[in-house]
């Protein structure tokens, strides 16, 4: 069963490595046919990455994504949610989902009126992902789900829970 989970983990993680490869081309900032990309005639338009963790991990978990999106020349941002990483909060404290995203929530307050990020959430990490969104509409422009958990307007977190 380990090993299972282990293939599991591997192939969501190699998709989304995939994803990372080919976000230069879909951010080009002028439309060009595939087979004609350039990066120097197309410059990539730099993005800000928030990158939030999942259960029971924290913004170290990120570091490989972090470097290569750093290298790729855009900003990124790892958070430690409530009592997560090095965080200060103590488990006792969070006791609801609004206090475990306070530091995203916190984070997504501070950036300027204009800025837009892209957000980017594992596992339970969806959670927060769907409060921020729900929250702040227009800092967001695209947020990604990488195998986590998303719940909305007809689906609740218990019922994901449940399934």
């Amino acid at each position: 069963m380990e090993q299972i989970v282990m293939r599991m983990r591997e192939k969501h993680f190699m998709l989304f490595v995939l994803f990372l490869c080919l976000l230069p081309i879909c951010t080009s900032s002028s439309p060009s046919p595939p087979h004609s990309y350039n990066p120097t005639q197309n410059p990539v338009a730099k993005k800000h990455f928030v990158l939030v963790h999942g259960a029971g991990h924290g913004a170290w978990c990120w570091y490989k994504v972090a470097t290569l999106l750093k290298q790729s020349g855009h900003n990124v941002t790892a958070l430690d949610l409530a009592a997560s990483g090095i965080d200060p909060t103590q488990i006792q404290q969070v006791r609801s989902f609004a206090v475990y995203v306070e530091p995203l929530t916190n984070f997504m307050e501070s950036l300027p009126p204009k800025e837009r990020v892209v957000l980017v959430g594992h596992s339970l990490g969806g959670v927060a992902l769907s409060i921020a969104m729900e929250r702040f509409p227009r800092k967001i422009s695209v947020a990604v789900f990488a195998t986590a958990a998303m719940p909305g307007p007809d689906i609740s977190f218990l019922t994901i829970l449940i399934k």
